[in-house]
């Protein structure tokens, strides 16, 4: 039999490398996307049988080139953990249409391109998962968070409308809203101070998101929020 593939948009350090080990944990070949070739060779020793795919989510074209290749060289998408992420922060006042553009690009267009690139196979097999790291910032949007929250409000509201689209095709879309701070080397850096409670762990997240991705289609979860149980909300 075939092994699965899975393909990680945003692999490094924290969320995409606990993505990745935890899908090749079970038998998946997964093909890490991201910008940095050198940064993406770091992480293949830690994941078996991973493969480096360069490509920036920002550029449609880079995107698409970068899953036209995984199809040739490993075949047909599974499974898509659509793990980019990134916005520039500020109020109102303080943003640059330069960076609000940006955010955008790398949120929504990247997931639409990303989506349409693997879906066509995964139609034809009534099969598949697409799974997008969230963020609390698509509830609500902040003073601080101005370019940011409305980049996710509009991937989450993308993700939606994938879902009511693809569900009945055999597809699964699901959004995960991570409401706290990841636990990487440098967010624990920045905030020494702050006890372990409050801290999302990666490999916790990658476990859901997991559990997301194999789902029996007659009860699936669209929307599942995670957050350390010391965070209040």
């Amino acid at each position: 039999m075939e092994r699965r593939i899975c393909a990680v948009v945003g692999a490094g350090l924290g969320n995409g490398l606990a993505l990745a080990r935890r899908f090749a944990a079970d038998d998946y070949s997964v093909a890490l996307i991201g910008r940095s070739r050198d940064k993406l060779e770091q992480l293949v020793a830690e994941v078996p049988g991973a493969r480096v795919v360069p490509a920036d989510a920002a550029d449609p074209a880079s995107l698409t080139h970068a899953f036209r290749t995984i199809r040739d060289e490993m075949g047909p998408v599974d499974v898509l953990l659509y793990n980019a992420g990134s916005g520039q922060w500020g109020n109102f006042q303080e943003i640059t249409a330069e960076g609000l553009e940006a955010g955008w690009r790398v949120n929504v267009l990247g997931l639409m391109v990303a989506g349409q690139a693997v879906v066509g196979d995964m139609i034809e097999r009534s099969a598949g998962a697409i799974v997008v790291t969230g963020a609390t910032a698509s509830l609500r949007g902040n003073s601080g968070t101005a370019a940011f929250a409305s980049a996710k409000a509009g991937q989450r509201t993308l993700a939606q409308s994938m879902a009511k689209h693809l569900g009945p095709q055999g597809v699964h879309v699901s959004y995960v809203v991570v409401d706290g701070v990841i636990s990487t080397p440098a967010t624990r850096e920045r905030m020494g101070d702050k006890p372990d409670a409050f801290f999302l762990e990666p490999e916790q997240i990658a476990e859901a998101v997991h559990f997301l991705a194999h789902q029996q289609r007659s009860a699936w979860t669209f929307e599942l929020d995670l957050r350390p149980f010391g965070e209040r909300w």
